[in-house]
């Protein structure tokens, strides 16, 4: 990735303060306490069964897939990911982290399109709806697990209160 922004915006990047550098390389891809881990206990507090985390045979790696309900789940960061409602941009380097942003959220559609080929419904969470409303994040998980059609055997998720 790093590679590829080089290439398009030309530009070089060494007045990034070092402090700056290592923060950004310690926040973790994949396990963050924010998003993925809290919605992984918040599912299995739930009850909610079935799921695979980081499946590498579904498009675009969702933190968890429902491979039998056709349904993968993603938590999106809210920096990462461009949150309309609080995704921020750092002022140092804006043309590099733009460009970053961007290119993400172009993966994130690509992905979206790939899943719908293969028949797959997906979720998209965000960081603060995961914090403020845990709840209704697993509400609108299982709620997407539900089954179409009410004589589907095997029905064993239900809404938690």
């Amino acid at each position: 990735m790093q590679r590829v922004l080089r290439e398009i915006l030309g530009g070089n990047f060494e007045g990034v303060a070092p402090q700056r550098t290592r923060h950004m390389q310690s926040i973790r891809s994949t396990g963050n306490r924010s998003t993925e881990r809290r919605l992984r206990g918040l599912l299995i507090q739930a009850k909610v069964r079935g799921w695979t985390v980081h499946p590498k045979d579904v498009p675009g790696t969702p933190e968890f897939a429902f491979r039998a309900e056709k349904v993968a789940v993603f938590t999106d960061g809210c920096f990462w990911h461009g949150c309309p409602r609080c995704g921020k941009s750092p002022r140092t380097n804006a043309s590099y982290w733009s460009k970053k942003i961007q290119l993400n959220v172009e993966r994130d559609r690509k992905d979206e399109a790939a899943l719908r080929a293969r028949g797959f419904r997906f979720i998209r969470l965000w960081e603060h709806e995961i914090r403020e409303g845990p709840a209704d994040c697993v509400r609108r998980i299982v709620a997407l697990l539900a089954p179409p059609h009410p004589r589907r055997k095997g029905g064993r998720r239900v809404i938690p209160s």
